[in-house]
């Protein structure tokens, strides 16, 4: 399994839709879609952060951060930037190696499990729940994104919408 292919394609997806929400109302960056959850660029951090920790021990490296600032769009748009210059450097023949249990923390629990199940039950799942909150808060702040901009694949007429089809 090479995750590099996946990540790859939505951090993309992720700097499109970051770059219309900052587009649209720089403010949008501080939303939160509740009280107790992250804002829209730490969730981007945070998504940006799960492609890492999921791809480095899968291929058998330390897991890497280009920092956690997520203050302002600037910083997150560099962080996207060098995760995705990072994470295209990885040779797929890395990915083809045995894996060893992989042990991390999911908030205050300690998890461990052999490297496809961390990657599809664990890391994959939470970098897609942080993804898909960057595009719930743009979307509840109002900014003109849909589908499209969410997976770069699905395409709808000008003026569609659910409610009247």
């Amino acid at each position: 399994m090479v995750p590099t292919k996946l990540f790859l394609h939505y951090l993309a997806r992720l700097k499109q839709l970051l770059l219309v929400a900052e587009r649209f109302d720089a403010d949008v960056g501080t939303v939160r879609l509740h009280p107790t959850m992250f804002p829209l660029l730490q969730q981007a951090c945070t998504a940006i952060g799960f492609t890492l920790r999921s791809t480095c021990p899968l291929a058998g490296r330390e897991i890497v951060s280009f920092g956690a600032d997520h203050d302002s769009f600037a910083s997150v748009h560099a962080q996207l930037d060098a995760a995705v210059a990072y994470l295209a450097a990885i040779p797929d023949a890395d990915f083809l190696a045995p894996v060893p249990p992989v042990a991390t923390t999911a908030g205050f629990a300690g998890v461990a499990l052999d490297g496809d199940e961390y990657f599809l039950l664990y890391a994959a799942p939470n970098f897609f729940f942080h993804y898909s909150m960057v595009y719930a808060i743009a979307r509840q702040a109002g900014v003109p994104i849909g589908k499209a901009d969410f997976d770069g694949f699905h395409q709808y007429p000008p003026g569609f919408s659910f409610d009247s089809a």
